[in-house]
């Protein structure tokens, strides 16, 4: 039998020297996307598709539709492109309506094609009337397609980022139910602690506090809603003080280099040409809610604000945990005393008062008639009067009868008027009441005092030189009336303006605060 097996022979081969033709290296796929992505965009004249978007939004954008029935539109990348002729005549039609203020229900994606124009600059003349647009339209259509939301609450922080716009994000936030990104949200917290503290908001706050708020059976129970009302005022009353006090509010003190650097990519997921304002837009910000120290403070601040409007309201129960320091919680505890009974005081429901006209005239004209009758002609001479007086008819006004039969004359049987401690100022004169000091005084004055004057109404003025004077509770009380009001609703409103400037309470009860009184010491009447 022929044997057909071959003897297998191996070669050896030696590793250890390079071969003249190295591999090529693997590229980057980054390298890749980007080279393919240029390409597309210049080989030939080839536009990308986002340019091609642009360009024929500007051909689009004066065009205007008439009335044409709706045609049902979705596509996952929508642009002119992917429309066919019906859907782009609703389109023209929907678009000249929304833009003269009627939204009427369409899809989606004829929404997004609109939302693109606007994002890449086409269809505004200012970059305030773009926002407004792209804001109209999310109210206009955030409950009916409630997609929206998740996609404008990004696209409208990146329209005001890119055009560096001076405005709140606060806006934006309360669009989003409260969402904002969280360095976005640093960002817009620190400008507001250093503007204008007031301007805060409990969703704002939020994300700051050590432990979820909306778990509380008391914020549930209509807590929200109070703690929305009340803790704007009192983080700008503890800003205050603490400024006053300690030279340092709520906004702790950062070092420049605690600050990041943030890049954030622009209108992601969007058709959007980012030759026009550029891929990405970078900020720097100071991550306030990485600090221990704040975040303990606000979360006090809160619990104590909280604790008190339970008191307040009656509702059972109390927060427990790390309390706020006994001067703060004091200040804040006396001024929610104050506010809560002004807002009771004027939230109570005043008596409807209807006149029956009908009647109304009736009793005019029983009254003209009583008045009539009551006239007396006096036709018998007077033992009391000379012989020409008798001779004549004189018709007198019955209390005018009454009072000479009693022989009363007008200064007789009446007090006279002591002199009062204020005079009360009508018509001009009301505008040149101001709180002024001495010269000497008033040059010694911190800038918190003179702020604490200009803001002061004429009353408020002279609510104060009563305050001043010799006897305040009974010129206090005439004050009070010759404006139509009560002396507790004077003195409160002094204290909102004194926790507004000074960042205390200046009166307490119906007297000025002890600590305070050699201030208007010098105070000119």
């Amino acid at each position: 039998m022929k044997d057909n097996s071959r003897q297998l022979e191996f070669m050896e081969i030696d590793l250890s020297e390079e071969p003249e033709t190295a591999a090529v290296p693997v590229p980057d796929r980054s390298t890749i996307v980007q080279s393919a992505h240029d390409t597309m965009q210049h080989r030939g004249g080839i536009l990308s598709s986002e340019k091609r978007f642009v360009e024929e939004a500007k051909q689009w954008a004066e065009m205007e539709g008439d009335v044409s029935p709706w045609v049902p539109f979705m596509s996952y990348w929508p642009t002119y492109g992917v429309m066919n002729e019906a859907q782009r005549k609703w389109y023209l039609f929907w678009r000249k309506e929304v833009r003269q203020g009627r939204y009427p229900d369409t899809d989606l994606s004829y929404l997004f094609v609109h939302i693109y124009e606007l994002i890449n600059g086409i269809g505004w003349q200012n970059p305030q009337d773009g926002y407004d647009q792209l804001k109209q339209l999310w109210v206009n259509y955030r409950e009916r397609l409630p997609q929206l939301n998740i996609y404008m609450q990004e696209w409208m922080v990146d329209y005001v980022l890119v055009h560096q716009m001076e405005m709140s994000l606060s806006e934006v936030m309360g669009l989003s139910g409260g969402y904002l990104p969280a360095e976005m949200l640093d960002r817009e917290l620190q400008r507001i602690l250093q503007d204008n503290v007031s301007d805060i908001s409990l969703n704002m706050l939020q994300r700051y506090y050590d432990y979820d708020i909306t778990l509380s059976k008391f914020y549930r129970d209509g807590g929200k809603e109070v703690m929305e009302q009340y803790i704007p005022r009192v983080m700008a009353l503890v800003d205050s003080y603490l400024e006053r006090t300690r030279q340092v509010g709520l906004l702790p003190e950062c070092d420049p280099n605690d600050e990041s650097m943030m890049e954030r990519i622009l209108f992601r997921k969007a058709v959007y040409d980012d030759s026009i304002y550029g891929r990405s837009v970078s900020f720097r910000y100071t991550p306030i809610g990485e600090q221990a120290e704040f975040v303990q403070m606000v979360t006090r601040i809160y619990r104590c604000t909280e604790n008190k409007l339970r008191e307040l309201l009656g509702f059972r129960g109390r927060l427990r945990g790390q309390t706020l320091e006994p001067e703060l919680a004091n200040l804040i505890e006396r001024y929610l005393d104050k506010a809560y009974a002004i807002e009771q005081a004027e939230t109570v429901e005043q008596p409807m008062i209807r006149i029956d006209t009908e009647k109304l005239a009736s009793l005019q004209q029983e009254s003209e008639y009583v008045r009539l009758a009551l006239t007396i002609e006096d036709d018998h001479p007077s033992e009391v009067k000379d012989e020409e007086d008798n001779n004549a008819n004189v018709t007198r006004n019955p209390f005018d009868v009454l009072e000479a039969r009693n022989e009363i004359t007008p200064t007789e049987g009446s007090m006279e008027s002591e002199p009062s401690a204020v005079e009360i100022a009508t018509g001009a004169e009301v505008e040149s009441i101001r709180l002024q000091w001495d010269e000497s005084a008033e040059a010694d004055l911190d800038e918190e005092w003179l702020l604490f004057a200009n803001e002061l109404s004429p009353q408020q003025v002279q609510t104060i030189h009563v305050l001043l004077g010799a006897s305040p509770d009974t010129e206090l009380m005439r004050l009070a009336e010759q404006y139509g009001t009560m002396p507790t609703l004077l003195l409160d409103e002094i204290n909102d303006v004194a926790m507004e400037t000074i960042g205390d309470l200046l009166i307490d009860g119906d007297r000025i605060v002890p600590d305070y009184i050699d201030v208007f010491e010098h105070v000119k009447r």
